[in-house]
């Protein structure tokens, strides 16, 4: 089996190449030259710096200036093609967004083309359904949805050039918010849920019995990202299943008070109650002073709190399905709060003691 992986350093990338590594054969890693370095330190962590090939590229580069050399020589042997390269940051602006991940796929595409790759596995995301309204399913992709954001215009582009622009077979993969890994806690970055624990740790001077009262706010979907990269990988691995999406989802709604309320209990934390109407959202938004000081002062972006909760709920029948029997399911939130909160005081939070 021969792999080729964009995205190999970024946060679901590591853990897929783990995956990966467990399997036989050969895994060709794409690289900035200026990147290797760090490549070869995941490689010895890794434990089989051998089997991970560094092909020299630019996301940004036609082909992603890959040289046609390599090409020749791996034409037609890339049996599995996982495109995970991408930028996810709500704070991000357009052109950054679409520059890497509008651009970055139509070039993963053309490459994955040049070398007539078995499939291309595509990481989209559920942001692709933009600001739809209901049930989601994984059969669904233009239902006319709002795509206010750039990041959910920008994963739904990218998602169409993959389905539209491939020669040969696609899968394309769509992941909840993820968080950390289930069983070490580690995480890369502040996001999702992350934003609001500098918030529940001065919480946590509050007395126990004063609530937290809050706007009513809609579900959220987290997913931490061992579940991600193990289920991505036994499903590239089912035969079968191209030309299809799958939701890597909590099957069960997530309600975003519930899911901050699961770190409150680990933080110590007053709970926060839904107490307001859900209009006082984006009026407290436009209230001087809020975006400009209080947000920041607790290190929460106010595009996180505009896109808190989804307006779908994503079915996600067919990845239960593909992963019927393979042990592989997303353990309840309330299980691994604990070591996510744990893994962010010791590496993320900004007050920690260095």
């Amino acid at each position: 089996m021969v792999y080729f992986v964009t995205g190999a350093t970024g946060f679901i990338g590591r853990f897929l190449i783990e995956r990966l590594l467990e399997r036989d054969g050969e895994i060709h890693v794409l690289v900035r030259s200026g990147s290797k370095k760090k490549l070869e330190a995941l490689a010895r962590g890794w434990g089989q710096p051998d089997r991970i090939k560094a092909v020299t590229g630019d996301l940004a580069a036609p082909g992603l200036g890959v040289s046609q050399k390599w090409i020749a020589e791996h034409s037609g042997r890339v049996d599995h093609f996982f495109h995970l390269a991408a930028i996810y940051d709500m704070t991000a602006d357009e052109e950054r967004n679409r520059v890497a991940n509008v651009e970055g796929t139509r070039h993963a595409v053309e490459l994955a083309n040049a070398l007539r790759a078995g499939c291309l596995h595509h990481v989209s995301s559920v942001a692709a359904a933009g600001l739809y309204e209901g049930v989601f399913t994984e059969e669904m992709f233009d239902e006319g949805q709002p795509l206010d954001h750039p990041y959910h215009r920008t994963k739904f582009e990218s998602e169409k050039i993959a389905r539209t622009e491939s020669d040969g077979a696609w899968r394309v993969y769509r992941p909840a918010v993820v968080v950390g890994h289930s069983q070490t806690g580690e995480m890369d970055k502040i996001d999702g849920p992350y934003y609001f624990f500098r918030a529940l740790k001065m919480g946590a001077r509050l007395p126990d019995l004063v609530p937290l009262l809050g706007p009513r706010l809609g579900d959220t979907n987290v997913v931490p990202v061992d579940y991600v990269a193990a289920a991505m990988d036994h499903i590239a691995h089912r035969p079968g299943l191209d030309g299809r999406a799958f939701h890597l989802v909590s099957p069960e709604p997530q309600s975003s008070i519930d899911v901050v309320n699961a770190f409150a209990t680990v933080a110590g934390s007053p709970r926060m109650t839904a107490a307001l109407p859900a209009a006082t959202l984006p009026l407290a938004l436009r209230v001087p002073g809020v975006r400009g000081r209080l947000l920041p002062s607790l290190g929460i972006p106010g595009e996180a709190l505009e896109y808190i909760d989804f307006k779908a709920r994503f079915d996600c029948s067919g990845t239960l399905e593909a992963l019927a029997g393979s042990g592989i399911s997303v353990p309840p939130l309330e299980r691994y709060a604990p070591v996510l909160w744990d893994y962010w005081e010791r590496h993320l939070d900004p007050g920690r003691e260095s």
